[in-house]
């Protein structure tokens, strides 16, 4: 069971990796132009999704580790009532 938690947390590590390296790959390629304002091909509605995913990535990964987190402190708990 132990090992599951972990594994469970690794795991949505993992993807949320991909997932914040995917919004940021998305963001970096759109089209901007010169003066930085943007171009005719430019629509700001493109940056919400990967801005978003972004945002889902930051969340899922505090919580992953709050998994761990919890996940040691039983463990500990439980090497505690055993000594």
């Amino acid at each position: 069971m132990i090992s599951n938690t972990i594994s469970s947390a690794t795991s949505l590590i993992t993807n949320t990796q991909y997932k914040a390296a995917t919004a940021n790959h998305t963001i970096a390629t759109l089209p901007v132009a010169k003066n930085e304002v943007g171009s005719a091909e430019f629509n700001s509605s493109d940056l919400i999704k990967p801005i978003l995913s972004l945002k889902e990535a930051e969340i899922e990964t505090s919580a992953a580790v709050k998994i761990i987190e919890t996940d040691q402190k039983t463990r500990g708990s439980l090497f505690d009532a055993i000594a």
